[in-house]
């Protein structure tokens, strides 16, 4: 098995924005004691009505994945899983769900569906909705940048318990700086 850390740098979110010039930031806290008060905003962010950079923005090209997990050989679960995926495919009809697949498929190790986000608000709408719907399914929720392995590693998410993913099927190029480690093999007797 072959184990792939792929450290990204990360920039100070600040440089490069208005926000660099801006006053420092208040430390007074609000009533409850708790939460600091924020700076008046001039308007909201452009995160609510697109993603940010680097997410896909291409119309009718999803900017999400949601890859929805069940242990195909647990009746239980296939069948939970399947009324799920009824479910969204009724409740959510503009988002585009695909084939309900009774086997792993692609780098996913286990079986699945997927459902794909194209805005803003679907995944402000479906998100919350799955985490209190999925019930004992696992869910990777991940972006689409072109980084199909720091897209499922990285920036990614989950819901549940994590599950295996076969990185050698993602597409991908290993950088100068990404260390790829080699786990010891244990002889069986």
């Amino acid at each position: 098995m072959t184990v792939v850390f792929y450290p990204p740098s990360y920039p100070r979110l600040i440089e490069g924005t208005p926000y660099a010039s801006a006053p420092p930031l208040p430390t007074t806290f609000n009533a409850d004691g708790k939460s600091l008060q924020n700076p008046t905003p001039e308007s909201l962010s452009t995160a609510y009505t697109e993603f940010p950079d680097p997410i896909r923005k291409v119309p009718g090209m999803e900017s999400f994945d949601v890859h929805i997990y069940y242990h195909e050989p647990n009746k239980q679960q296939k069948e939970f899983a399947r009324s799920l995926w009824e479910r969204i495919r009724y409740e959510f009809p503009e988002l585009k769900c695909h084939r309900f697949w009774e086997k792993p498929i692609g780098p996913h190790l286990t079986a699945m569906f997927e459902v794909n986000l194209f805005t803003p608000a679907q995944f402000g709408a479906f998100v919350p909705w799955l985490m209190m719907h999925r019930g004992p399914l696992s869910a990777l929720v991940h972006p689409h940048t072109g980084d199909e392995l720091h897209d499922h590693l990285v920036s990614g998410f989950w819901l549940g318990e994590k599950m295996p993913i076969d990185i050698t099927r993602l597409d991908f190029e290993l950088e100068k700086e990404t260390l790829v480690v080699d786990w010891p093999k244990i002889k069986s007797s």
